[in-house]
């Protein structure tokens, strides 16, 4: 369901009803009259939905986090706010940018439009920029040569459905951004059989220990920081520029810490 395309037809809708009743109806109106209720209820909702769908397709758009992608940053159930205009504003529904402002930069979490299925967001962080060498061997990454440290950080436990995974938590180092990521040790760096073909595949090999990949111009390589339970750019190639919807910048409600009365990650930025 496309929620951006329904707002604005909404908004149109009750816009266009709310400007001829001020043109025509209004006019033939008997001044005891009562307004029809659909003239009343479109003047009532429009301004309401012309100011959400301004905020959510220039400012912030929130988003909730369905999977396990992310962890350990980004938690199932995580609802975040999006920085719609980060990397340039874009024309609502069509995303296609207008005005430059910024360029995603590796480390950033991003939300996207799925290659493989466009009507479908992802949210990934971004590991190769265009033009980047990026090598993930032995679950070590590197770009254009110069490695990304890891320092361990303990064990790291989640519920997947019914089942209890246990990992590894490190801290993964970026120049001066840093942010914890989880590994499982029994699993591989990537399975080359679960490899699909992509455009610019022909830039990637694959072996069981990792990739080689150059990321092509104008295009993005994306990772999960559960690396090792993230459908990623690893099986489903590349981010086009204009697929991305905006950069995650904050937690703002998680109903497990409202439930506990925790509030660990309510209220947090996204590293």
């Amino acid at each position: 369901m496309n929620f951006a395309l329904i707002l604005f037809l909404l908004t149109a809708l009750t816009g266009v009803i709310a400007l001829a009743d001020k043109l025509f109806f209004a006019r033939r109106r008997s001044p005891e009259a009562a307004e029809a209720w659909w003239i009343e209820y479109a003047k009532s909702f429009f301004p309401v939905l012309l100011i959400v769908f301004l905020l959510r397709s220039f400012l912030a758009e929130p988003f909730k986090i369905p999977s396990s992608s992310m962890r350990p940053t980004l938690e199932v159930g995580d609802f975040i706010l999006v920085n719609k205009f980060a990397y340039g504003l874009r024309l609502p529904i069509i995303e296609k940018k207008i005005v430059p402002i910024g360029e995603p930069m590796r480390g950033d979490v991003i939300v996207f439009r799925y290659p493989v299925n466009p009507s479908q967001d992802f949210i990934k962080r971004v590991i190769g920029l265009p033009g980047d060498e990026v090598v993930y061997r032995d679950k070590q990454l590197s770009v254009n040569g110069v490695s990304w440290p890891q320092k361990p950080d303990g064990a790291y436990g989640y519920l997947e459905g019914l089942m209890y995974v246990t990992t590894e938590r490190l801290s993964e180092s970026n120049g001066n951004r840093e942010y914890d990521i989880a590994e499982d040790p029994a699993r591989q760096p990537v399975y080359p059989l679960n490899v699909r073909a992509f455009p610019g595949r022909e830039n990637c090999v694959y072996n069981d220990r990792g990739f080689t990949c150059k990321v092509p111009p104008g295009q993005y390589l994306m990772m999960g920081d559960n690396r090792d339970n993230s459908d990623d750019s690893r099986y489903w190639g590349f981010v086009p520029d204009d697929h991305i919807r905006g950069k995650a910048f904050f937690i703002w409600f998680n109903w497990d810490d409202i439930a506990s009365l925790a509030f660990k990650r309510v209220g947090s930025g996204i590293r």
